[in-house]
C-alpha cells in the first residue's frame, strides 16, 4: 500500500505554490490558476435528513493547535488595517498567508490531519452534518487526478454553542485576509472542521481506481 504523501503533496503544495507565485507577482495563465483550485474545492458528500447530497466548497489546511491563536492574531491585525481605498490589502494578505501557512519554513506548523471550510448556505450539507457527521470529500483535477478522503465533520457555530468558537473565527479570518473583509458576517458563517480518517487514490493510474493509501504515513 502506498502512503498518502502523494495526496498531501498535491492538495497542499498545489495551493501553496499558487499563493506564493501570486504573492511574488509571477505570471500564471488563467488555466493554471483555475486548475490549482481543484485542490481547494472538493465536493463535500453528506447523507442525512436533507438526503444524499454533494456540494462544492473551499477548503484549507489549518495550523496545529499551538499555533492557532498567534496566527489568528496576525490575521486580525491585518484585517483591522483595511480601508476601502487600500489597494495593497490583498497583496499584504498574500504575504501573510505565505509567511504563516505556505512557506517552506511554515510547513512544520501545519496540521495535516484536518481541513477547514465555511458553510455559506446552511442548507443540505449543514442539515445533514448536524445529524450525521460522516463525510467524504471528493477531489478531481482533469483529466485524471482524483482523491477520495473520508472522515468526520465537526460544526463550529458560536451562535448555536453560545461560546467563542476559535475555528469559526480563524477560518473566516483566513478567508478575509485576502478577500474584502467583513467581520460582521463571521457569526452567520459556521466553520466545518473535517478530520481525516481514510484516503483513497481514485486517479486513472496503476495505483489508483479506488486503492486505499496508507494514512497516517
Amino acid at each position: 500500500m502506498k502512503t498518502a504523501e502523494g495526496f498531501f503533496r498535491w492538495a497542499f503544495e498545489t495551493r501553496a505554490q499558487t499563493v506564493i507565485k501570486l504573492e511574488q507577482g509571477q505570471e500564471m495563465s488563467p488555466e493554471k490558476v483555475f486548475l490549482s483550485f481543484c485542490s481547494h474545492n472538493p465536493a463535500f458528500v453528506s447523507n442525512g435528513p436533507a438526503g444524499l447530497n454533494a456540494s462544492i466548497k473551499g477548503i484549507g489546511f489549518l495550523p496545529k493547535d499551538e499555533y492557532l491563536e498567534e496566527t489568528l492574531a496576525a490575521y486580525q491585525a491585518h484585517i483591522a488595517s483595511f480601508t476601502p481605498e487600500d489597494k495593497e490589502y490583498g497583496k499584504r494578505g498574500l504575504k501573510l498567508l505565505v509567511d504563516w501557512m505556505y512557506s517552506e519554513a511554515a510547513h512544520d506548523r501545519i496540521d495535516f490531519s484536518r481541513v477547514g471550510s465555511l458553510e455559506l448556505a446552511k442548507k443540505h450539507s449543514y442539515e445533514n452534518y448536524k445529524v450525521n457527521p460522516q463525510a467524504t470529500l471528493l477531489f478531481y483535477e482533469p483529466p485524471a487526478i482524483s482523491f477520495e478522503v473520508r472522515g468526520r465533520m465537526e460544526i463550529h457555530d458560536e451562535t448555536d454553542s453560545g461560546k467563542r468558537e476559535i475555528y469559526q473565527q480563524f477560518i473566516n479570518a483566513q478567508h478575509d485576509v485576502y478577500h474584502h473583509p467583513d467581520t460582521s458576517r463571521w457569526l452567520s458563517r459556521p466553520a466545518y472542521i473535517f478530520r481525516i480518517e481514510e484516503i483513497f487514490d481514485n486517479s486513472v493510474s496503476k495505483t489508483g481506481f479506488g486503492q486505499q493509501m496508507q494514512y497516517p504515513y
